[in-house]
Formats: structure tokens, sequence, C-alpha cells
């Protein structure tokens, strides 16, 4: 899961309109980047990279964060994801984006389409994305939430979907950030922006589509994945 994230934080903060920030440079590796509150944790996973790194110098830190993005999908059960090479590692900050270019889990509809028009994507692409929450957890010391999406978190396949499309979400009561809890066990947990796939008219018929349809998922995830992490 964590290296699913690193590639796709280091993929995602780019800007169509003027082709700044996105996977090439491996930005992430500096300041201000490396501290955006939205890459909270992910220093394990680029530390563990960098060793693979100094094993093969010849291939970019760039290009390894967003490879080991692709092959994590692979190796947790789901899709096979189109990789090229050819991206470089800068030498310093210069190019980092400013914060705040990455989704926000505590807003809505609006700040998902803001966030992913940006970067060239549609709204299919925005719910095929979101399934990445198939994978991995909340930790509270990183982002302020916690749980999981599904009880199988290091499987890739569309249960995420399924609980939130056939589930009933509630707010969690606890002394945190507003996220939701499935009223039927209560051991599941959804953020602001997966309620909003399932609450937006314009989102929720490819969050069913998926929820009924892995092999459609599958496919359109790894569509919009390869995508992503060629951004830049």
């Amino acid at each position: 899961p964590i290296a699913c994230r690193v590639a796709w934080h280091a993929s995602g903060t780019f800007d169509a309109r003027d082709g700044s920030g996105g996977s090439d440079g491996g930005t992430m590796r500096f300041e201000p980047e490396r501290s955006d509150p939205a890459n909270a944790g992910l220093g394990i996973v680029r530390d563990m990279l960098h060793e693979v790194h100094k094993k093969y110098p010849d291939v970019s830190q760039a290009d390894i964060f967003t490879l080991a993005g692709a092959l994590s999908i692979e190796f947790a059960g789901g899709p096979h994801v189109p990789h090229a090479f050819g991206r470089t590692d800068d030498r310093d900050g210069a190019r980092c984006p400013a914060h705040g270019r990455l989704p926000d889990a505590a807003q809505g509809a609006t700040h998902l389409r803001d966030v992913f028009h940006r970067m060239g994507m549609s709204d299919r692409d925005i719910v095929a994305l979101s399934g990445a929450h198939t994978l991995g957890r909340c930790h509270f010391v990183r982002s302020g939430y916690d749980g999981k999406w599904t009880r199988s978190p290091l499987r890739f396949d569309n249960e995420y979907f399924r609980n939130l499309i056939h589930y009933t979400w509630k707010p969690r009561e606890w002394d945190g950030k507003l996220q939701y809890t499935d009223v039927e066990t209560n051991e599941l947990m959804m953020l602001p922006t997966d309620i909003a796939l399932k609450t937006d008219p314009g989102f929720r018929p490819f969050a069913e589509l998926y929820a009924k349809d892995q092999e459609a998922f599958f496919r359109d995830f790894s569509a919009a994945y390869s995508r992503l992490l060629a951004l830049g």
C-alpha cells in the first residue's frame, strides 16, 4: 500500500495548465514537497527505495518511485499497470510544487474535480483511481484518520466499492476528524471524499459499476493509474 501511495503522490501534483509538478524529477526527496502534510509517512518507503537506487544507480529515483507503485498493484492481486522509464532526478527542490495540490480527504466532490481535472483526468478516472483505497488503511499519527476501508487491506480487488455502495455509512463518534463508519459492522471506515463517490450523481454510476464488475474496475484503474504515473 505505501508503494502505491508514494507513486501516486509523486505524480498527482501535476498541473496540465503549465506542465509543473508530476513524477519527473523525483522532487518529493526535497523541501518543501517532502514536508507536505499529505506526504506524511512516505519517508519510510522513499528510504527503502533509495536502497534499490544505490544498487541500480542508472535508474532514476523518480522512475523507481513510479515503478514501485505500478508493481505494487499487480503484486497485491490487481491488474498489470503499464510503466515506461525515462524520468530524471532533479538535483534540488527548485521545481517542487506548492503544498495543496494533492486531494484533501476532508472535502467533497467539487474538490475532487478541482484536483483531478487539473491533471487532465475525467470523472470516471477519479472514481477508478479512488479505488486504490482498497489497499492499506489510515493511520491516525500520519493523517488524523484511523481505520481500514476493507477487510483485506493487502489485496487489490473491488471490495472498496462493494463496501461503499452496499453498506450504510454514518459519521463516526470519536474525538477526531470527520470520517464515517459502517452501520452494519462498525468495523470499517470511509473518508468524506469516499462518501462523495456515492452521493454525487456524476460519480455514483461509476462506483456502482465497479462494485458489481471487478474486471471493469481493473481495466479502468490500470489505464488511469498508468497515465497518472506518467504525468509530467
